[in-house]
Parts: C-alpha cells; sequence; structure tokens
C-alpha cells in the first residue's frame, strides 16, 4: 500500500536593508511589515496581483505567508516539500532571491509613500518627487537563513518520507514547534494552521502533538 505523507516545513530569514540607501531604516521597515499584513488579509486588492506576480518565481510548493519587524525584516516561508526547499536554497545562494525581496520591499514602500502623498496636495503637482517616488529601489543587504537551518529542513523531510502523517516543522526560535498528527481532517488542515498560527504572532510555543 502507497503510504501518504503531508508534511510542510516553515523557513526564517531575515532582510537587512542598505542603511546606506534608505532614509530611514526603521521606518522603511515598519511600512513593509504594515503593508504586507494588509496586502496578506486582502485588505488592498490592487496589490494582490503584483504580490504574486514577484513571488511567482519561487514556484507553487513555497509560499510566503508572514513579515515581522526583528531587528530587520523576518520573512517566514512555507516549504511543501523537499524539492521545495532545495530551490529555495538554490535562489537564495544564488542572490536570485535577495533580487526578488528587493522588488517586494520596493513594491511594498512605494505603495506606502504613494498612499502618504494622497494627503499631500503640493506633491502632486511636483514631478520630480513623483519621480524620485517611482524610481527609489529598497535595496536588502544581506538575507541570512543560516545553514544549519536549512539542514534541519533537509534533515526533516528525509526524516518523514514514507510515512503516514501530517509534519509541520519550525526551524526558528521564535515559533519552536514541531507537530505531528495522524488524524485525517488534521493533514488537511496543517497548512492552514500554522499560517494561522504565524498570523497571531505567537511567542516560543511548543504547540501539542
Amino acid at each position: 500500500m502507497l503510504q501518504m505523507c503531508n508534511v510542510s516545513a516553515v523557513v526564517d530569514m531575515h532582510a537587512e536593508l542598505d542603511e546606506r540607501s534608505v532614509n530611514d531604516v526603521s521606518k522603511t521597515e515598519n511600512m513593509i511589515v504594515s503593508l504586507s499584513i494588509e496586502v496578506s488579509a486582502d485588505k488592498i486588492h490592487e496589490l494582490r496581483d503584483k504580490v504574486d506576480e514577484i513571488l511567482r518565481p519561487l514556484g507553487l510548493e513555497t509560499r510566503l505567508r508572514v513579515m515581522r519587524r526583528a531587528n530587520s525584516i523576518a520573512l517566514y516561508f512555507i516549504c511543501l516539500t523537499l524539492s521545495a526547499v532545495m530551490s529555495l536554497r538554490d535562489q537564495w545562494r544564488s542572490g536570485q532571491l535577495r533580487k526578488i525581496v528587493e522588488k517586494l520591499f520596493t513594491l511594498l514602500s512605494t505603495a506606502s509613500d504613494d498612499d502618504d502623498d494622497d494627503d499631500d496636495d503640493d506633491d502632486d503637482d511636483d514631478p520630480s518627487i513623483q519621480m524620485s517616488t517611482a524610481s527609489r529601489t529598497v535595496p536588502v543587504k544581506r538575507l541570512i537563513w543560516p545553514v544549519i537551518e536549512y539542514e534541519q529542513c533537509l534533515d526533516f523531510f528525509r526524516s518523514v518520507q514514507g510515512k503516514e502523517f501530517s509534519c509541520t516543522l519550525c526551524t526558528f526560535n521564535w515559533l519552536n514547534c514541531t507537530q505531528c498528527s495522524t488524524n485525517r481532517h488534521y493533514k488537511n488542515n496543517t497548512s492552514r494552521r500554522i499560517e494561522h498560527i504565524l498570523s497571531l504572532k505567537l511567542t516560543k510555543t511548543k504547540l501539542p502533538k
């Protein structure tokens, strides 16, 4: 009998902005994270398609679910397969993932600036300000993904191959959990449950088995 294994891993990365190219790093990070939360909640429908297009190179088995402030911008990716983790690592290693994150940050930062400009009529008549806002990029100095956490993801997926249960691995201290179940209803909702947990921003919470 073919055994089914429904697993996923939550990958934590930290993006550090280049302070030489950003006027106020803290303010920019807050704007990016705040707008990302609204986009994730489908409160800003016009940005949803643009965000999806930027993240398309990640593939169908990797999803960016949460961003939050943590002395940088922490990004949480859900990888549904071993190959998705390995592909994400290849993109990280080649620098492609950093470029994807830069495009996403630039979009969110620019959109936030546009909202602010709507409240200032004087800016509407100044093409230099509009051009500056439209052309500004938000460069990422470093995108940190420790090799030990990558290896934990590999070991996790390899250890559950051929087994019939559902697991979600979180490799970071902010949400320290490994949850497993053989219940079919639980298996069908594993990804949804972990996304909900991430959205609640729990701190160092051990999930029940």
